[in-house]
């Protein structure tokens, strides 16, 4: 009962979404320029991945290689995100993402000079140089959101924040399969770096300050001690680090995303379209999903995310067992957009929960070890799922990461439950 309770009393007194989006993309000109520079740069990386797994593929016929260009978009990220979230609470956030767009834009031209197989290794060098850049990128626009939104408007923009992200997967890898087949891989080449320059030049416009004035007292420490700096705030206050366990543990199970490019065309035989179909529904999924997360957020307290994000954690591996035993792609493809919601879910509810808590001076690097922890987790998640997909059946593979998701679940709703009953009786864990 106490679920439902929070979920009735999330609903109750609040304006439409679309009402609140729409206002917000209409009151707030800094926040709409950063939206529209997330929306373009994120269609083009579905155009970029989609590109790349049917390369991959085609040179190589090797699973374990497609799943490594998964990786390879992931790890670096994971690794530099603890060089990211340092600097983002250093430097000038919107200087860097300007320039990390600019570079990223220029590195993804380099993929035009892939013919032969000898040749993949630059793949993976280049994919991995361009997901570095969004490791400086990312901890800066997420530190960054709520000195751009009013206080009021953050739920909604963060609601704004994952259904950008599941659209653009949705539209970037439907329309990037089309593309791709009907044009050829360079149009995906294409696409993406277009998409980091117009990014870029979209954010230089932005003229609220990115973060608060910085007093003296929070200069901040050296790479490796602002990360241990990050980890001891987090034991500090339980609430934090019950968030920061959220998305590290969802990337455990998480490589099954990798596997789909791989069921698409070991299973399916619908070669690049078919990865685009279901990347598409995945996107879908990731677009509903933070729209429902809503629903969970209270205006008092975070209990209601705890619980919002243990169903999201049920839909997401529960729906993924579903997807390997499907007969068709389309049906397997309405599974992935179930076990989505779940994922964009989640991910919207931790977002929010940190971006609330964690003070101005040390949120790039709470940020940072968030997403650096998921993606560190996803693509140890992705390199093995790929591997053992090489002599056992993805569709195996793809059951027992749903698996390791569900036990996931019931282990973290079991271990956060002191921190709920803190919450609930109004002290801070």
């Amino acid at each position: 009962m106490e679920i439902f309770d929070h979920f009735e009393r999330g609903r109750r007194g609040r304006p439409s979404q679309r009402r609140a989006v729409f206002s917000l993309l209409r009151r707030n000109r800094d926040f709409r320029l950063l939206f529209l520079a997330q929306v373009v740069s994120f269609t083009g990386d579905w155009f970029l991945f989609v590109a790349l797994a049917g390369l991959v593929f085609s040179l190589t016929k090797s699973p374990v290689l497609v799943a490594a260009v998964y990786a390879s978009l992931t790890v670096p990220f994971a690794l530099f995100m603890f060089i990211g979230g340092p600097l983002a609470d250093r430097l000038n956030r919107q200087a860097l993402m300007i320039v990390a767009d600019v570079l990223r834009g220029a590195l993804a031209i380099g993929f035009f000079l892939i013919h032969h197989r000898s040749q993949v290794w630059m793949v993976y060098v280049l994919a991995g140089l361009i997901t570095a850049l969004g490791a400086v990128f990312e901890p800066a626009s997420m530190a960054a959101v709520p000195n751009l939104v009013d206080r009021e408007d953050l739920p909604t923009a963060n609601v704004m924040a994952g259904a950008t992200w599941g659209t653009m997967l949705a539209v970037g890898s439907a329309v990037g399969g089309l593309v791709v087949a009907a044009f050829g891989r360079g149009a995906g080449y294409i696409g993406d770096a277009t998409s980091f320059l117009l990014s870029a030049a979209l954010i230089v416009r932005i003229r609220r300050p990115f973060a608060e004035p910085r007093e003296p007292h929070h200069e901040h420490p050296g790479m490796f001690e602002a990360t241990r700096e990050a980890v001891r705030y987090a034991r500090r206050d339980r609430r934090v680090l019950a968030m920061l366990t959220v998305k590290g543990g969802f990337g455990l199970g998480g490589g099954v995303v990798a596997l789909l490019p791989v069921l698409a065309f070991t299973v399916y035989h619908t070669k690049d379209w078919g990865t685009g179909v279901l990347y598409g529904f995945r996107g879908l999924g990731v677009f509903l999903g933070p729209f429902l997360a809503r629903r969970f957020i209270g205006d008092e307290d975070l209990v209601g995310l705890f619980w919002g994000i243990s169903i999201s954690f049920l839909v997401y591996g529960a729906s993924y067992a579903v997807v390997p035993c499907m007969p068709t792609i389309l049906l397997a493809g309405l599974f992935v957009l179930l076990g989505h919601l779940g994922g964009g879910a989640q991910w919207t509810l931790s977002s929010y929960a940190l971006q609330v808590i964690v003070p101005d001076h040390i949120r790039g690097r709470i940020f940072a070890f968030d997403e650096g922890f998921i993606t560190l987790t996803l693509a140890v998640s992705a390199t093995l799922a790929g591997w053992i997909s090489d002599s056992v059946d993805v569709r195996i593979v793809m059951l027992g990461l749903s698996g390791v998701t569900l036990i996931y679940m019931v282990l973290w709703t079991l271990a956060t439950g002191g921190v709920r009953r803190s919450l609930r009786q109004g002290v801070i864990p």
